[in-house]
């Protein structure tokens, strides 16, 4: 009798060890290549091994970051500091994202380590000089991008910082020679010719600043901010309305300090339409479909509430929603250009519209104003600023080299009588302070006639 046979069992072969060097230089692969979620993954797969692993806290917290989630990011850099103090790049992403959290005064502090870390990084004096300048402390914001200039003095980029400092500090001519300076080292840089534009058109000088314009268009012809103050300054080719593309890069860029920004103007416009909306409409009862047209960051949002039981906000800038969302006051949002929008909606859908200084980057309103009459139910309110131009020459409005229309008393009855809409209230009033000056507008209230009883 044979012998059974008998199975040959083979070894199990052993798992590859996991090295945490491997994966590391994996997760800066996926990193670099914009997989986030991945990367942070092969992190904390890192971090799981070598819990105080310094670098892969750090770049988990840009990746965190880059995700959008900034409180994480916020725990994890300051984790990796915590291991490693003395890499200022650490302290400088910090900052940026505290930035973004809206923690200004932790940012500072980052930044400011950052700088002690290496006094004589030329960059991180134009970085903490541009933050300086975005708080307003501009006296502290000069001496530093000076200290830049000093260590880098042929780095465009700080010369324009320094002088947009300056402009601000209106040293206007000091301010022309930072930025000339800045085009002679680097005729490319976007940042400084707006700024010297901006400068001319201060002083007055509004054939120089076309000359700007023009220039700028030669190396840019479709720049939508160059064409339309092109036209402000010199009075040729001047478009009924701002182009869509100028007015949302406009609000994009300003929608972080748009509020700070206007209440150092003394901006009136939303508390003026809001007593418009009382003395017509007496107290609120919540009762009415209500659109705010050009919402921006929702400063109307709190005052027409009460009004509504439905509140609507439209703008073109999705930042400016953004931070009107962070109200909690309307019931919906929409990113759209006004008019196109009007036109869109549901006719006799609304029973006021509010539209707070948006008019001002429209020259010709008929199409705007007949938009709306459409979206108002009959006896709907329409109420709205606008600045106001002197006389009745010409078209009825005028485009500014500063950007936006003006338009005269005369236009807008016409306009808002061939529209169908009633004119119950034109009245003068100061809108802002600018360049230390009241700017004059009208706040206009108009309505849609009722049906007859």
């Amino acid at each position: 009798m044979s012998n059974p046979s008998h199975a040959i069992v083979q070894p199990t072969p052993p798992a590859d060890p996991f090295d945490p060097a491997l994966e590391w230089v994996l997760a800066r692969k996926l990193h670099e290549a914009g997989r986030f979620d991945e990367a942070e993954q092969a992190y904390e797969r890192v971090l799981a091994a070598v819990p105080e692993h310094a670098d892969a806290l750090h770049f988990t917290g840009l990746a965190a970051h880059q995700r959008g989630d900034h409180a994480r990011a916020i725990a994890l850099i300051r984790a990796a500091i915590a291991l490693d103090g003395e890499q200022f790049g650490w302290y400088i992403n910090l900052g940026n994202v505290l930035l973004l959290a809206e923690q200004p005064d932790a940012a500072g502090e980052a930044y400011e380590e950052a700088l002690r870390l290496a006094p004589e990084r030329a960059d991180i004096h134009n970085n903490l000089g541009v933050f300086l300048t975005e708080r307003g402390r501009l006296a502290q914001s000069e001496s530093t991008l000076r200290r830049a200039v000093a260590l880098d003095p042929g780095r465009a980029e700080i010369h324009a910082n320094l002088g947009r400092v300056l402009l601000r500090l209106s040293r206007s001519q000091e301010a022309r020679s930072c930025l000339d300076e800045a085009l002679r080292l680097d005729p490319e840089l976007t940042l400084a010719r707006p700024l010297l534009a901006l400068i001319y058109r201060r002083l007055g000088r509004l054939d120089a600043a076309a000359q700007v314009y023009r220039e700028w268009l030669a190396r840019d012809p479709d720049d939508p901010t160059a064409l339309h103050h092109l036209a402000g300054c010199s009075g040729e080719a001047v478009p009924e309305r701002a182009a869509e593309a100028y007015v949302e890069r406009t609000f994009n860029a300003f929608a972080s300090t748009f509020d700070k920004t206007l209440e150092k103007l003394a901006y009136r416009g939303p508390a003026q339409l809001a007593e418009a909306a009382r003395q017509r409409l007496g107290e609120p009862g919540g009762a009415l479909d209500v659109l705010d047209a050009g919402c921006g960051t929702g400063l109307c949002g709190p005052l027409i509430a009460p009004y509504a039981r439905h509140l609507a906000g439209v703008d073109l800038s999705q930042p400016m929603l953004d931070k009107a969302r962070l109200r909690e006051v309307y019931d919906t949002l929409t990113k759209a250009e006004l008019t196109a929008f009007l036109e869109d909606a549901e006719p006799a859908s609304c029973d006021l519209i509010v539209s707070a200084d948006v008019l001002i980057y429209f020259g010709a309103l008929d199409r705007c104003f007949q938009a709306a009459a459409k979206v108002l139910r009959p006896g709907g309110w329409l109420f709205f600023t606008v600045e106001a131009l002197a006389g009745e020459e010409g078209t009825g409005f005028q485009l500014h080299a500063h950007g936006r229309y003006s338009h005269c008393e005369g236009y807008l009855r016409q306009a808002l009588a061939a529209a169908d809409l009633m004119v119950e209230g034109l009245e003068r009033a100061h809108l802002r302070v600018e360049a230390g000056q009241p700017v004059e507008g009208w706040v206009v209230s108009c309505r849609k006639e009722p049906l007859a009883p």
